[in-house]
Formats: C-alpha cells, structure tokens, sequence
C-alpha cells in the first residue's frame, strides 16, 4: 500500500510558481485554532507576522489552503479560516432542519468567536460560497466584524444548474480506492484547472486512512455537522439572507466569475444592486465557481483594491 508524504506549508513554492508570483522563500505562516465551544476547536492559517488586516473564509467542501495563491499575491497579514467540519477544525453544528439559513447562522457564530480571537481589527472579510453566506450572516451577527465584505462567486438566491453540479460532486462517493481515483474524479470536475493545482488541493483536503483508502475532510465524513454544500432541492433555502444584503451599512463587492460553474445568475446581481445600489460588482472572466482557484492573481487584486 504506497503511502503519500504530506506537508501542508510545503507547497507555497509550486503555487506561486505555476501563478507567475515572485518568490523569496517560504512565507510566513502558521496554524492556530480556538476553543468555539466546549470540546470544538476550529482551525486556521495565520499569515504573516502582524495583526491580520482581513479575513477569508472558503467554500463548502474546501478548507483554508484554497486562498493559498491569493495570500501569496496579497502579500499581506490575513486570517484564513477551516470553516466548521472542514480542513483541520473539529465537526461543526448541526443546525436547523433546512439545511439553509439556520446552519449558516450558526456557523457564523463559531466564526466571529474564532475572528474575535485571531483578527479583532481585520478591516473586512471575504467569502466565497458557502464562506460568503457565512460572511452576510456574521454581518447580522457581529457586524463589528464585517467592516467591508467580499462575496465571491455567491448571493442568496444559487443559480440552480450550477448549485446541482456542485451538489452532485461534493456528494459523491464517501471513499476513493486510490489517490489517482480521486484526482480523476476531480479533474473531471474542474476542466479548467492544471492537474499540479488539483493534486495540492487534494493532499490538503483529503486524507489517507490506515488501510490506504482516501476520504474528504468535510463534516459528512466525522458524523456530524452541516453538509458541506446544499443539495440541488435545497439550492435557493439560503434566500432568508437577502434580509441581511438589506441591512448592510458597510461597502460590499461581488465578484462573480463568468464561466462554465458559476452559481451568480444576472437575476439575482440585478436583486444585490436593488438592495445596495452602491455595491462593486466585478466580473471575472475565465473563472468559474472558484474564482480563488482559476483566478487566484486577479481575485486578489480586487479585494487589495477593496479593502485597502
């Protein structure tokens, strides 16, 4: 049974690397993790050496190593968080029963007691996702917190045939036979992106077990917590949210990728800018969902330029 090497900060030189990124030696960067509630521990990266000045949160079934590229290209002390039941945090609340607003809410206040410890004066956050519903619902929550707010590549209301895809994937096989099995299957997933690339995100976001098989992370497989990702009949249970697009008093961007996997439609950014007609909306071209993982370089330049 051959068993595959992992070390989670030793990829930083392929990344910048394969992105064109200058590259001096490894960054700084560190793991920490936080008592949310009693017995449950979320995890993050820490980078840099001074206070971090924003906050990433990333989608379902990722973990806090999908904003690798971007920190890199920031250049700047930041908090990259494993959301509840993803990367290295421990399992995450269970929630409501609509698999919707309810769960995103109480990972929200997991989140703020993880931001308060970490990054008390980072100036904003930016989420992709499910890390963006996160994000508008930490708004509600704490809004002391939220500062300005990044939503990438999500509103409320999902665009149901790109939700569906994302759905269908994060909700595949429990366990893979081989490490090769599981990058066919996401290469299969993700056309656009290198195999270099998907191979550094599986190492950080599956693990081997002991008798050689590989799983995700994400909660599905610790036995408890929100699913990573809504089912495709659960697609639009998150539109309680635009309450809190509504509320918003601080500068929000939307930055929306344009290919193949987006879940943005034109109706719902035509309800963002009903609501908060002063929003920046930035579409990407030649990204899709992940608009952190197929346009790492320019994702970054938008949000250096929003939260300065």
């Amino acid at each position: 049974m051959e068993r595959i090497p992992y070390d989670e900060f030793g990829f930083f030189a392929d990344n910048a690397a394969e992105f064109g990124l200058p590259w001096d030696g490894p960054p700084a960067v560190r793991r920490e993790s936080v008592e949310v509630r009693p017995g449950c521990r979320l995890s993050a990266l820490v980078w840099g050496s001074g206070p971090p000045e924003l906050v990433v949160l990333h989608g379902g079934a990722q973990n806090a190593h999908t904003w690798d590229t971007v920190a890199l290209a920031l250049d700047r002390p930041l908090l990259a968080l494993d959301l509840p039941g993803h990367g290295h945090s421990d399992a995450g609340p269970v929630g409501g029963s609509d698999g919707g607003r309810a769960v995103v809410e109480d990972i929200a206040a997991e989140v703020a007691v993880a931001v308060r410890a970490l990054a008390p004066t980072a100036a904003g956050v930016a989420g992709m996702s499910l890390g963006g519903l996160t994000t508008l619902a930490l708004s509600s929550l704490a809004p002391e917190l939220v500062g300005r707010l990044v939503l990438v590549d999500v509103l409320p209301t999902l665009e149901p045939r790109g939700a569906a895809a994302i759905a269908a994937f994060v909700h595949g096989p429990e366990s893979f036979d081989s490490f090769e099995e599981l990058l066919t299957r996401t290469m299969a997933h993700n056309p656009t992106r290198s195999e270099s690339s998907l191979r550094r995100g599986i190492l950080h976001n599956a693990v081997q077990r002991d008798d050689g098989r590989w799983v995700w992370r994400y909660a599905r497989h610790r036995g408890g917590g929100p699913m990573a990702e809504p089912a495709p009949d659960a697609a639009n249970r998150f539109e309680p949210l635009w309450e809190a697009v509504s509320a918003l008093t601080v500068p929000i961007m939307l930055v929306r990728g344009l290919a193949a996997g987006s879940v943005v439609g034109d109706d719902a950014e035509k309800e963002l800018l009903a609501r908060q007609p002063a929003a920046r909306v930035e579409h990407v071209e030649g990204a899709g969902h992940s608009v952190q993982g197929d346009r790492p370089v320019e994702l970054a330049a938008l949000i250096h330029s929003f939260i300065p």
